[in-house]
């Protein structure tokens, strides 16, 4: 009965709503019922408990099928939550969202994204348990759910993310596929005919088949085979109609993404034999079966408790250790520290600096966890005498992606979602366009994923068009709740590094230089503001203002030097956090970009997107409006512009038209 009250309730949640997915909730009530009854450890009384099995919904459309589960499992939605389905203000949104709705651990709706994210987290359990257990307390021991359907296993995404789970052993994490064989345009067939069970055996999953998706029986079976098996992850194919239930609708593509209708949710309940046609009706014994059930959590965590404490008397630094790690960096004191601010005076590439800035983290982070995909060495992310992870040292603190930036990305958010972790991720900068997906999520989410871009700009050179981002910088910018930090030197470094480590709410992206480039001696820690006077003018009031961010501000510095022989005196701002600077008071934006001064210069060597609100319709932007070419880096800037000439013209010619 507790099954047929999941899809009871999503059905007529979905009906009321007049808008929502039924297919996907009548189909896999019966799996995600024995799962969430029998075989997952959580406890509602405390949804964060860090012990706890995590569950996602990697098909987020199906969302009222979680949301039945939280409801009838004791999690806060009350029926009245189930009846505000997708409207305006409710708990209970078309899609899940993390943050938003107690017990939901992911955002999902992007299909396949649930399944990356539990990679993610699998990986964090699998770091954790290499930190922290001890013989005789396992303090962290737990599983990775993940359910998701046909759509989930087409998106390129999940075939990135478990290669890397099938390369890394990760045997905590456990695949729920409901194999209903319909998408929206019909069958599968018409563009899905692979053998999925032999796709994941090749990249090194236990797979199990659950023939009937109705059989319970069956479906526990395959779930407890999947945790006995100790190296590798497993993959649970369970055979589902769409639409269970409703005779009208079962089996069809037309259940997935419209309500039933009253008539079918009437024979849904008459097929179904549910004893009450009055909508969001649950008999008692309902819910109190699901209280019963929901006491096993609670009792779990009370053993882990104890556990934790007798662990804490006899490793106590272990303790303090896992205190730091599950609480945020301390931003004063990392301000302060003047080691983790020294640099050399000589020119070096941001993308270096930030790895010796990485690299002084670690020994004061030691739940920093991160790398590249397949670039360590170019992006300079790797943690000296750390170790690797891999299935043979799960304490390794640098992690090979591989080629997979999507999955990458992803695969951070589940670190950042699991907790204990401070992730970071890193790509060549033009490959951003791989991770934006994942990326909008983690800004969605409020997770403080940092991403360390490098090779920012036509300064790549040889490599050419193909590898020098032009848009991308753009792109980020025009994205609500991410930090986009394009630092001219070391110390602008540092601090782009400490805003990204000290962040609670929102991701960082380090947008880094391949070449050297100068330390500047006006550079200061205001660059955690956004933008400041880097060099100022003489005069009180400079005849126009040069504004850069990155490799252009000592070029900026250097055309103000060259503009002072013709009598004209410019300031030079540095911005190199747009979203920083908008944020501050208008008192300080008005003392580095007075209103008044009209006359002004942006220098960026990227697309000039977004430069209009700070130079106005009276000024200038020196930028890129093409996709670069392949030469040395050095002839490209001259080629396309980036001299002191030619900014000190440009101002010159912005002066005269005033």
């Amino acid at each position: 009965m507790s099954v047929n009250a999941i899809r009871i309730l999503a059905a007529d949640a979905i009906q009321k709503a007049n808008s929502g997915h039924p297919g996907l909730p009548l189909g896999a009530a019966p799996m995600a019922y024995e799962l969430w009854a029998h075989h997952m450890k959580h406890n509602a009384r405390n949804p964060k408990w860090a012990n706890r099995d995590r569950f996602i919904l990697s098909g987020g459309h199906g969302s009222m099928l979680l949301y039945s589960l939280l409801h009838l499992f004791g999690y806060g939605l009350t029926l009245e939550d189930l009846k505000n389905f997708r409207q305006d203000g409710s708990l209970t949104p078309g899609h899940p969202e993390y943050g938003h709705t107690i017990g939901v651990e992911a955002t999902t709706g992007p299909l396949g994204a649930g399944m990356g994210m539990a990679v993610g987290m699998a990986m964090a359990e699998a770091h954790l348990a290499a930190m922290f257990n001890k013989p005789g307390f396992p303090v962290v021991d737990h599983y990775t759910f993940v359910l998701g359907g046909d759509g989930c296993m087409m998106e390129g995404i999940s075939s990135e993310a478990f290669s890397l789970a099938g390369t890394l052993g990760l045997s905590k994490l456990i695949v729920l596929y409901d194999s209903n064989s319909i998408t929206i345009e019909g069958s599968t067939d018409l563009a899905f005919t692979e053998n999925v069970q032999k796709r994941m055996e090749a990249f090194g999953f236990q797979t199990l088949t659950v023939e009937d998706g109705t059989d319970l029986g069956a479906i526990g079976k395959a779930i407890e085979t999947a945790k006995a098996d100790k190296t590798r992850p497993s993959f649970i194919t369970v055979k589902t109609k769409i639409g269970y239930g409703c005779p009208a609708k079962q089996g069809k593509a037309s259940a997935h993404g419209e309500p039933l209708g009253e008539d079918n949710i009437k024979a849904l309940r008459e097929t179904l034999g549910w004893p009450d046609q009055d909508a969001f009706s649950v008999p008692d014994e309902v819910y109190a079966h699901c209280a019963k059930l929901a006491e096993a959590g609670e009792t779990a965590e009370k053993e882990w408790s104890a556990l934790f404490a007798e662990y804490g008397k006899k490793f106590p630094e272990m303790k303090a250790l896992w205190k730091q790690c599950h609480e945020d960096v301390n931003a004063k004191a990392l301000l302060e520290d003047e080691a983790f601010w020294a640099y050399d005076d000589k020119a070096q590439a941001t993308r270096s600096l930030s790895g010796k800035f990485i690299n002084r983290l670690k020994e004061k982070m030691p739940q920093l966890f991160g790398g590249s995909a397949d670039l360590g060495p170019s992006n300079k992310t790797n943690m000296d005498d750390a170790g690797d992870f891999s299935k043979e040292n799960y304490a390794g603190r640098n992690i090979h992606f591989g080629v997979r930036e999507l999955a990458m990305a992803a695969i951070a958010n589940g670190l950042a979602l699991h907790g204990g972790l401070r992730p970071y991720v890193a790509t060549f900068f033009v490959f951003s366009d791989y991770t934006k997906p994942m990326l909008r999520l983690a800004s969605l989410m409020k997770l403080p994923v940092t991403y360390v871009f490098t090779h920012d700009s036509i300064g790549v050179g040889e490599d050419g068009p193909t590898h020098e981002p032009i848009e991308q910088l753009a792109m980020l910018r025009a994205q609500p709740n991410v930090n986009v930090f394009r630092p001219a030197d070391a110390t602008e470094t540092a601090a782009g590094w400490c805003l990204a480590v000290t962040s609670k709410e929102t991701p960082t992206a380090l947008v880094l230089s391949r070449q050297n480039l100068p330390q500047l001696s006006g550079s200061s820690k205001e660059a955690l503001k956004g933008a400041y006077i880097v060099s100022p003018s003489k005069k009180e009031t400079p005849d126009a203002i040069l504004i850069a961010s990155g490799s252009e501000v000592a070029l900026a510095i250097e055309a103000q030097a060259l503009l002072k022989t013709d009598g004209i005196d410019v300031r030079v701002v540095s911005m190199p956090c747009m979203e920083l600077f908008d944020a501050q008071d208008e008192t300080y934006r008005e003392k580095v970009l007075p209103k008044k001064i009209r006359a002004r210069v942006a220098v960026e060597a990227l697309s000039s997107y977004g430069w209009e609100r700070y130079v106005g319709l009276d000024g200038a932007v020196v930028a890129m409006h093409s996709f670069g070419a392949s030469a040395p880096g050095g002839v490209l800037f001259k080629h396309f512009g980036f001299t002191k000439e030619n900014v000190a013209n440009i101002t010159k010619d912005v002066l005269k038209t005033r």
